[in-house]
């Protein structure tokens, strides 16, 4: 009896510290990408600003295969959106600003996860031939320790389809 007594205080004790110390962590991750687009911002812009076309380079444009889109009467620009419901989860994206010089803000919001912002802004390339893009997002992650976990693993879940998608975008806008 006074082993498992002495285990379960062990186990609190350990939780309590395990808590504590993901407390020293940060409670947003940020993930980010780069690129340049050899194609005019007028073409990039129309790509991220119409959430249509965001099924044809957007690695997230539909998260669950079973699930249909529902788009909103209005596709492109600020208040835009779509959402779905699917066997996996269900969701809604909304274009919270756009600008043509700018870029595109949206959040993202699925089912029992937390909020997502994020943001795909748009600048002349360097030399002025092209489009320099940043796409970032934002996830914040609450004071659960799992959470704050897959906080340092989000570069390494979600990095990969966003530079996918930035090639796939890239291949778009250059290729018409």
């Amino acid at each position: 009896m006074r082993l498992f007594k002495l285990l379960g205080i062990s186990i609190v004790v350990l939780g309590i510290f395990v808590f504590l110390l993901s407390l020293m962590f940060p409670s947003t991750a940020v993930v980010e990408r780069t690129g340049v687009i050899q194609a005019p911002i007028d073409s990039v812009y129309a790509q991220i600003n119409d959430l249509k076309a965001w099924e044809n380079w957007n690695p997230w444009s539909r998260p669950d295969t079973t699930a249909q889109l529902v788009f909103s009467a209005q596709t492109a620009g600020t208040g835009a959106s779509y959402s779905w419901e699917g066997q996996l989860n269900s969701g809604k994206v909304t274009i919270i600003d756009s600008e043509v010089d700018k870029g595109v803000h949206y959040t993202l919001d699925i089912k029992n996860m937390h909020p997502v912002k994020g943001g795909i802004e748009l600048k002349p390339s360097f030399d002025g031939k092209g489009t320099a893009i940043f796409w970032h997002m934002e996830i914040k992650l609450g004071l659960a320790p799992w959470w704050k976990l897959r906080g340092f693993l989000a570069d390494r879940i979600y990095g990969p389809a966003m530079a996918d998608g930035l090639t796939r975008l890239s291949r778009l806008c250059e290729h018409p």
